[in-house]
C-alpha cells in the first residue's frame, strides 16, 4: 500500500516551517489527515507539535557541544546518524495508511540539497517500493523578496534546479512570502519571475541604481578582493549572474507558483499541485454515504 508525501526544503528564512503549518490547519480543516515529521535537529519551535521529531534521535546543540563541530559540519553529522538508524523514521512511518499526507520538514542548509548525496540516499529509502513506498513530492522553497536582487534570484533558482536534478523526485517550486512583495512589486512585473530568464538581468534595479550614481561597473580587475560592493557590482560579477542565468534558461526545468501562506486560498493551491504531483486522488476510494447525508440529498 502506497503512502503519500511532501518534503519541504529551500533556504534558512524561506518560510518552510509557516508553510507546514499553513498546509497541516489546511488539511485539518478539510478533513484530511497530516502526519508532520520535523528533520531540522536545530528547530526550537512549532506550532503544530510533531509527530516525529528528529530531535528525540540527535539535536544540533548535543552534536556541536560533543563532536566540536559548527552548525553545518554538525548538521550533516546529524544526518549520517539518521542515515546509520533509519529503523527511527520506519518504525513511525510504517503502519500509515493513505489517508495521511506525510508532511516532512527540512533543514535550510543547502549543502544537503547541493553538495553531498545524504538527501537522494534518504529520499531512495522513502520511496522504494516494497519498504515504505512513499509516493513523494519535493516542493522548494524560494523567499519571493528575492526578486528585488536579481542575484541572489538566480543563485536561488540555481539551487532549486540543483535540487531536482538531485532527487530525482516529483518536484514544485514556490515563491513564498508572497505577501511581503506586495507592495513592492507590481503583479506585471512578478509574472516575469514565475521562468527565471536572462532578460530579467537587463532591468536590475542595483544595477540601474550604480548607474544612475555614476559608478564605473565596466571592470573590476584592479578591485581590491576584500571590497565587496565592488565585486559584486563589477563586470565579472555580471558575467558570473549572466551565465547562470543562461544555464537555468537552457535546461529550462525550474518555474514558480506563488505562495501566500496567510492566504488559505493559496495554501489550497498549492496542496492541489501536490496532490497531482503524488497522485494522491487516483488512489482514492469513493466514499460512502451515510444514511443521513444520503437523505439530504434526495431532498
Amino acid at each position: 500500500m502506497s503512502k503519500y508525501g511532501v518534503m519541504v526544503m529551500g533556504p534558512a528564512g524561506a518560510g518552510k516551517s509557516t508553510f507546514c503549518a499553513s498546509l497541516i490547519t489546511h488539511l485539518q480543516l478539510n478533513r484530511r489527515s497530516a502526519f508532520y515529521v520535523n528533520l531540522d535537529p536545530a528547530a526550537e519551535s512549532f506550532e503544530h507539535t510533531p509527530d516525529l521529531d528528529i530531535k528525540d534521535l540527535i539535536s544540533l546543540e548535543d552534536v556541536m557541544d560533543e563532536m566540536k563541530l559548527g552548525p553545518n559540519g554538525g548538521l550533516i553529522y546529524c544526518f549520517e546518524f539518521l542515515m546509520e538508524n533509519l529503523d527511527f523514521l520506519t518504525e513511525a512511518l510504517d503502519s500509515l495508511t493513505e489517508e495521511y499526507l506525510i508532511i516532512f520538514d527540512m533543514p535550510g542548509q543547502i549543502e544537503l540539497y547541493t553538495h553531498i548525496p545524504i538527501l537522494p540516499t534518504l529520499v531512495k529509502f522513502l520511496t522504494t517500493p516494497g519498504a515504505l513506498d512513499i509516493r513523494l513530492c519535493a516542493a522548494y522553497l524560494l523567499e519571493a523578496t528575492f526578486v528585488v536582487d536579481r542575484a541572489k534570484y538566480f543563485a536561488g533558482s540555481l539551487s532549486a534546479m540543483s535540487a531536482m536534478i538531485m532527487l530525482e523526485v516529483p518536484h514544485i517550486n514556490i515563491l513564498s512570502k508572497m505577501d511581503l512583495v506586495k507592495n513592492q512589486v507590481r503583479k506585471k512585473d512578478l509574472k516575469k519571475f514565475i521562468t527565471p530568464d536572462t532578460s530579467l538581468l537587463l532591468d536590475d534595479p542595483a544595477d540601474l541604481a550604480r548607474r544612475k550614481a555614476g559608478e564605473d561597473t565596466s571592470d573590476d580587475q584592479y578591485a581590491d578582493p576584500q571590497d565587496k560592493n565592488a565585486m559584486m557590482s563589477g563586470a565579472t560579477f555580471k558575467r558570473l549572474n549572466t551565465a547562470v542565468a543562461q544555464l537555468l534558461e537552457t535546461f529550462s526545468m525550474v518555474s514558480y507558483l506563488k505562495l501566500d501562506s496567510t492566504d488559505e486560498d493559496s495554501v489550497s493551491a498549492i496542496l492541489s499541485y501536490i496532490d497531482d504531483c503524488i497522485q494522491y486522488h487516483e488512489a482514492q476510494e469513493p466514499r460512502e454515504l451515510k444514511d443521513e447525508e444520503f437523505d439530504e440529498s434526495e431532498e
